[in-house]
């Protein structure tokens, strides 16, 4: 089945979306609004096919040529856009962060449920093939029972960057996490499950003039206890000076999964000799290189099959999202918070 996709935004992410859209079996963008007035020749000559423009969501969700909307807006309008979207009876491709509070978050989910449409976070690190490699050795049981794990996001997000123009504000950067770091949070429970039980998080910030324009801690460091006794860390750390790094750590009660490495008593390997893993690792921040085609294609197979996958499932991204503000809590309220008082 064909997919025609109104793109709700018309920026550096939305590009890549369209791109990404375009590319797969089903996905054809047919409609973009932006606050901005954009010439829909020139529009469809640079994406191709016949895209017509809007100034009105609200005339861009009345359209019967579309079916799917993505939504690229700025977080503090993901909520209204999301809703409107689901109530129109679109299915939603919605760009990280979900909202930027839970009781967002949890009306844009409660709005997919009760309008019957389909829904997807753009949580792109689960498609990149280190992340599918990694599950799938997992799965296998190559590193047995995991019992610790850590996965760091390390990115600096200062004026060389397009993101800084609005992130640096708490309307629209919310906090680290929200940020950015959600990827790696959302990496650490897609591996070792979201069962958790309570979080301890701490927050800083870099002294370096640079990071001073934000309005929030740009660095922190959360542990989670899960149900099953196992501990997690997840450090997200925007103010950082150096390359991009998507630091992950699991250990198992049979082996340890190190970035691109492996090291399995089952695999009878050498011992004290890691090895090498033939996969991509997670180690931009650019949205040109994020593994959207292959989300998307997901997303929309998912549609096909009239089912959610647990790579694109909302269901998992809510949870994610509940994890998440419990970290922000502990560090705003400094203490332990425990999952049930983030209702």
């Amino acid at each position: 089945m064909s997919y025609n996709v109104g793109v709700i935004g018309y920026g550096w992410a939305a590009e890549a979306h369209i791109d990404a859209i375009n590319g797969t079996d089903q996905g054809n963008v047919t409609a973009v609004y932006s606050s901005r007035e954009l010439d829909s020749a020139e529009l469809s000559a640079k994406h191709g096919g016949e895209i017509q423009t809007f100034q009105s969501v609200a005339d861009m969700l009345a359209s019967d040529r579309v079916d799917v909307v993505s939504i690229t807006s700025y977080p503090s309008q993901h909520r209204e856009q999301a809703v409107a979207a689901a109530e129109a009876g679109k299915h939603i491709i919605l760009e990280k962060p979900m909202a930027l509070t839970w009781e967002d978050c949890s009306a844009i989910y409660e709005a997919v449920k009760e309008n019957g449409v389909k829904a997807t976070v753009c949580f792109e690190i689960r498609h990149i093939s280190q992340f599918l490699t990694t599950t799938s050795l997992i799965d296998e049981g190559l590193i047995g029972e995991i019992h610790y794990g850590e996965i760091d996001y390390y990115h600096g997000i200062g004026p060389w960057y397009g993101q800084y123009r609005w992130n640096t504000t708490k309307e629209n950067g919310g906090s680290s996490l929200l940020s950015a770091g959600c990827h790696a949070l959302d990496a650490l429970l897609l591996c070792m499950g979201n069962e958790v039980e309570e979080v301890t998080s701490y927050a800083t910030t870099s002294k370096h003039e640079i990071f001073q324009k934000y309005e929030y801690s740009t660095t922190t460091a959360s542990i989670l206890k899960f149900k099953n006794g196992s501990v997690g860390k997840v450090a997200s750390v925007i103010d950082c000076l150096q390359p991009y790094y998507f630091h992950t750590h699991l250990v198992g009660s049979e082996g340890s999964i190190l970035d691109n490495k492996i090291y399995s008593t089952k695999l009878h390997l050498r011992d004290k000799i890691w090895t090498e893993l033939p996969v991509a690792l997670a180690d931009s921040g650019d949205v040109h290189d994020h593994p959207y085609q292959d989300q998307f294609q997901c997303f929309f197979d998912a549609l096909d099959k009239g089912e959610d996958t647990k790579r694109t499932s909302i269901h998992d991204a809510i949870e994610s999202f509940r994890v998440l503000f419990a970290c922000d809590k502990s560090a705003e309220i400094g203490r332990p918070v425990k999952l049930d008082e983030i209702v």
